[in-house]
């Protein structure tokens, strides 16, 4: 168990390191790796110096270290060839004119030693830590005989050099953070010019997503992205020319549905009709000849009679669902109408609004077929599962479109909501026209919207608007 702890710990640090980098932007993944390098510069600097600092101070101060010898040696060759050494030793002592960094210091006098600050001035602590500076003094005895008459002292003062070292560590410093700055610059607009366009890219691959083929993606950036750009422009105008020919097939798949109900509708018109008509013909001729007016109830005749109305008013509602004749008949904006009277009085008690656009009638047969389908359906809807108490249908013209509404403050939308056949076929149906469906709960009530483009404007508005309220909706 122990042994997988280790590889688990690696395992989660890795993952974490690798979503942090994910996160990251093109900008700060391009300027990380150069403050990186600044840093990894910087302490390879800093520890050149840690390592070689100790040598140089040697190598610099070897020659005053050789000096300090070469005067205590001469010195002690004096003093033993003198025959006043004493005088000797004194005038030497009051004559020193060496360097400051050799001196006479005489016996029984404790010789300076060097303070850790000496020769730090105004380099920070940490530097001079860092340099490692050797011990690089010397003490050099001086007899008169075989008496100790005093010492050579080397104390180097090692001030200049490490500010030397300082001044050259803050210009590596300074160059490199000047180096950083105009990587960081020149990466910081090179990735505008390139994120610029990869912008353009992705809202245009957004817009492609939603539908619109016809804004074009500008060509701009590195080469790399311009041909991107014009892959994506490609892909756009194919899409386009797919969408076209996809919405050219739906309108045709729809026109020819209509046209088979249209014949369908005819043929059981004119067979179910005629066989209907001599069925109640029929049924009357064979009551009773003597009797005036209807058969009575309970008789054959009465019953073959009830069941030919049912059948006929059976046939009517097919054909009203495949062919409604009130389209071409009486136009759009009354076979509206005659619908909505339908509803109310299959629901008394529905409370119903409607508002129409008399320029409906201008439509051409399919825009006024597929708004009279969305607005049967959605009222059917209503009527079958709303359990409303009102209902208000909007159909109107607004420019270069028509906008259907259909709303009511019914029980509202299931959670798990899924197209029927019904909504199924409307959305088919819009999607053929190239407009937009929608199916939402607002303000309390269930709205099912739609907008449908037109393929050529209509009249101009005038007061052609029809607006009609109450439980006898549009009569």
């Amino acid at each position: 168990m122990e042994p997988e702890l280790p590889r688990l710990s690696k395992s989660l640090s890795t993952r974490f390191s690798a979503q942090l980098w994910n996160r990251l932007s093109l900008r700060a993944r391009l300027l990380l790796p150069l403050a990186a390098m600044v840093v990894g510069a910087l302490l390879l600097g800093g520890l050149a110096l840690q390592t070689f600092s100790p040598e140089q101070f040697e190598d610099e101060n070897a020659q005053g270290a050789r000096s300090a010898q070469l005067v205590a040696d001469a010195l002690n060759a004096a003093l033993a060839a003198a025959s006043n050494p004493q005088q000797t030793l004194d005038a030497f002592a009051g004559g020193l004119g060496m360097p400051a960094a050799i001196e006479f210091v005489p016996a029984g006098s404790r010789p300076p030693r060097i303070a850790a600050d000496t020769y730090r001035s105004n380099v920070p602590l940490w530097f001079t830590a860092l340099l490692r500076i050797p011990q690089l003094g010397s003490t050099h005895p001086i007899r008169i005989g075989t008496a100790h008459a005093g010492d050579i002292v080397f104390k180097p003062d090692l001030s200049a050099e490490i500010l030397e070292k300082w001044v050259g560590f803050l210009a590596i410093v300074a160059a490199s953070a000047a180096l950083m700055l105009l990587a960081g610059l020149s990466a910081y607009f090179t990735t505008g010019t390139a994120l610029r366009p990869l912008a353009q890219l992705g809202a245009g691959l957004t817009r492609m997503r939603n539908g619109n083929y016809d804004a074009a993606i500008p060509l701009a950036g590195p080469p790399e992205i311009r041909q991107s750009c014009a892959e994506a422009n490609e892909l756009a105008a194919t899409l386009k020319r797919l969408s076209r020919d996809n919405r050219d097939l739906l309108r045709k798949l729809v026109a020819v549905q209509d046209d088979e109900r249209r014949e369908l509708a005819r043929e059981l018109h004119d067979e179910m009709g005629p066989l209907l008509f001599a069925i109640r013909a029929n049924a009357t001729a064979l009551s009773d000849p003597e009797a005036e007016g209807p058969p009575e109830p309970g008789s054959p005749a009465y019953g073959i009679l009830n069941a030919a109305e049912a059948l006929q008013l059976a046939n009517r509602r097919v054909l009203e669902g495949l062919s409604p004749v009130y389209v071409a008949e009486l136009g759009l904006a009354a076979s509206i109408q005659a619908l909505l009277r339908n509803a109310q009085s299959q629901a008394p008690g529905l409370r119903v609004t409607s508002r129409f656009d008399d320029r409906l009638n201008e439509l051409d047969s399919l825009l006024s077929q597929t708004t009279y389908r969305l607005t049967q359906e959605g009222v059917t809807n209503v009527l079958r599962h709303a359990q409303a108490t009102t209902m208000g249908v909007v159909a109107m013209v607004d420019g270069n479109q028509i906008q259907i509404e259909i709303s009511d403050d019914g029980i509202g939308l299931p959670q798990d909501l899924t197209f029927g056949r019904g909504l199924t076929g409307m959305h088919d149906r819009v999607r053929a026209l190239d407009g937009k469906l929608q199916v939402l709960r607002e303000h309390n009530r269930t709205v099912v919207r739609c907008h449908l483009p037109l393929d050529h404007p209509v009249g101009q508005r005038d007061e052609g608007i029809t607006s009609t309220t109450g439980r006898s909706a549009c009569l």
